[in-house]
C-alpha cells in the first residue's frame, strides 16, 4: 500500500508561517502536520506566535525537543539515553585565533536540536515507526521547507544532505522558491493575515544575529536579553561544558567582547549578509 505524508518544517518565523497559512488557504499542498523543533531558547514572541498559530486549528502542529534546553546543555552537558560520555551542543561562537583575527567554534546545535528532532518526530509521530526501524516500502515523506528565493543556497545544501543520506523515501520541497518569493514577498503576503508582527525565529543568543537583531533584543530587554547575556557569559565560565578542552575564549558576538559591553552597529553590512547573519532558523537552522 502506498502512503504519502506531507510535513512542514516549522520554525514559526516569517517564511514558514507564510507556508503554513498558504496551506490553510489552499495555495500550496495541505500539510498533514507541521513540526516545530524547540531548542528552549527562542524569543518569547516566537512562543506567543506559535500559540496563535495553534489556535487557528489548521494542520496539526507538533512541538518536539531534544529533551533539554540548548543553553543549559552548553553549561552542564547531557547524556543521551543516560549512557556514555556527556555530549554538548557546540554553537558557532566566535573566538580569537592566531594573529588576532576572529575564528569560529564547531557547530553541532542545528543538527542535534533541529534536524534530528524533526526527523525523529517524522519517523515516530507521523509515520509511526518504532526506534531504529526503517521507513517501509510504499511510504514517501514529502518535507517542506520555509526557505525563500533570497536564501536559495540553503535549499541547495538541503538537497545535498538528502542526496548523501540516500534516503529516497524523503523528498524535500521548497514552495517559496518555486513561486519566486523572497522574504519581503512573504511579509507582503502576510499583511492583514496575522494580528501581530511575525517574529524572527532563532535562539536569543545565536551568533548569526546581525547587530540590528542584537539591538532589538537588547531594546526589548526582559528574559530574552537576560538569557542572551547569561549564555554568552557561560561560554567563558570555568567548568562549563561548552569550553571543555578549548584553548580559545568564546563569544556570541564577532567583536569577541561580552555581549553586554558591545556597542552595536544596527545597519547590516554586505559582509554580514554574505556570511548569512540574521538568517532565521525556520526549522532548518544552520543547514
Amino acid at each position: 500500500m502506498t502512503r504519502q505524508f506531507h510535513v512542514l518544517n516549522l520554525g514559526a518565523g516569517v517564511q514558514s508561517t507564510t507556508l503554513y497559512l498558504m496551506s490553510m488557504a489552499g495555495e500550496v499542498q495541505l500539510f498533514d502536520v507541521a513540526i516545530f523543533a524547540d531548542t528552549g531558547e527562542e524569543p518569547q514572541a516566537v512562543y506567543r506566535h506559535l500559540e496563535w498559530m495553534q489556535s487557528l486549528k489548521g494542520p496539526t502542529i507538533l512541538v518536539r525537543d531534544a529533551g533539554s534546553r540548548l543553553g543549559d546543555d552548553l553549561r552542564v552537558g547531557r547524556h543521551p539515553k543516560g549512557q556514555g560520555q556527556a555530549l554538548f551542543a557546540a554553537i558557532p561562537a566566535f573566538t580569537i585565533i592566531e594573529g588576532g583575527e576572529p575564528g569560529r567554534a564547531k557547530r553541532q546545535c542545528s543538527k542535534e536540536y533541529k534536524t534530528e528532532v524533526i526527523e525523529r518526530a517524522i519517523r515516530r509521530d507521523v509515520v509511526g515507526l518504532a526506534p531504529r526501524r526503517r521507513v517501509p516500502k510504499g511510504v514517501t515523506v514529502h518535507q517542506y521547507f520555509g526557505i525563500s528565493l533570497d536564501e536559495k543556497s540553503r535549499a541547495s545544501r538541503i538537497w545535498e544532505r538528502f542526496h548523501v543520506t540516500g534516503e529516497s523515501k524523503f523528498l524535500p520541497h521548497f514552495p517559496l522558491i518555486d513561486r519566486m518569493m523572497t522574504r519581503a514577498n512573504c511579509l507582503d503576503w502576510l499583511k492583514g493575515k496575522v494580528p501581530h508582527e511575525v517574529p524572527r525565529s532563532a535562539c536569543v543568543f545565536c551568533p548569526f544575529h546581525t547587530d540590528a537583531e542584537w539591538q532589538r533584543i537588547k531594546d526589548r530587554g526582559g528574559i530574552d536579553w537576560e538569557r542572551a547575556v547569561e549564555i554568552d557569559h557561560t561560554l567563558r565560565t570555568t567548568g562549563a561544558v561548552a569550553n571543555r578542552d578549548l584553548r580559545q575564549t568564546m563569544y556570541v558576538h564577532p567583536s569577541c567582547k561580552s555581549i553586554d559591553e558591545v556597542n552595536f552597529r544596527p545597519r547590516v553590512n554586505a559582509k554580514e549578509l554574505q556570511l548569512g547573519f540574521g538568517v532565521e532558523c525556520e526549522g532548518v537552522c544552520g543547514v
